[in-house]
């Protein structure tokens, strides 16, 4: 998925068929593999209905999250690629496998964005010094998902402008689901400093950081701290 993914536990090994998940994933969602079911949908070959269920069912939950969003987290502005929702899917999935093998304590970290079973400290990056924390966050059984131009540069747009987001250095939203964080957080980065805060104080069980680009940080109340 062209990012490196750590799988670490407190109290066994972590089991084969957990990599063989991700493995599957790649090949199924790449946009970079010519053969991948994304890609032959992307180029017409394919359509959705006669895509595999999986792949019908993140479609579509990609398109419930534009509803949720406002459009602000739309995979069309990325010509159909929903990488930005099957990182932490895919996430969710591998720990569902590590549940059910009976893996009490764990830490999965997609790029940046972790999901954890147990109690875990959690670093997030400062978006303006690589080498800093902006704040820990100490969570048990949580998901953590931040959205920022300082690892990929502007790759997140208004979908609406198609600008760059104005006014906004990060987005971190923490919750149950970390498919839906990431999508949570990418939508609220797009939204810029002026709309981010206000939209992401009233989402229903996920609670967010948002650092503005005059150094401003604000939390929803719930947010949690180390």
């Amino acid at each position: 998925m062209g990012m490196g993914i750590v799988v670490a536990t407190r109290d066994r090994d972590v089991p084969e068929d957990v990599f063989d998940w991700f493995r599957h994933v790649d090949d199924t969602f790449s946009t970079y593999k010519e053969d991948s079911e994304v890609s032959r949908i992307r180029r017409g070959e394919l359509t959705v209905d006669g895509a595999s269920e999986e792949v019908r069912r993140v479609l579509g939950r990609c398109a419930e999250l534009r509803e949720e969003t406002s459009g602000f987290f739309d995979i069309a502005v990325v010509d159909g690629d929903p990488s930005g929702y099957v990182k932490g899917w895919s996430v969710d999935e591998a720990a569902a496998l590590l549940d059910r093998a009976g893996v009490q304590e764990y830490a999965i970290n997609a790029g940046g964005d972790i999901r954890v079973r147990g109690t875990w400290r959690i670093g997030i990056q400062h978006p303006l010094d690589p080498q800093s924390l902006a704040k820990e966050v100490e969570g048990t059984d949580v998901a953590v998902a931040t959205s920022g131009a300082y690892e990929r540069g502007d790759h997140v747009r208004d979908p609406h402008s198609r600008h760059a987001p104005a006014g906004i250095l990060s987005v971190t939203i923490t919750g149950p689901d970390l498919g839906t964080a990431d999508a949570y957080a990418t939508a609220a980065f797009a939204m810029g400093g002026h709309r981010a805060p206000n939209w992401t104080a009233q989402l229903n069980g996920y609670e967010a950081m948002t650092i503005l680009a005059d150094g401003r940080v604000l939390s929803t109340p719930g947010f949690p701290s180390a």
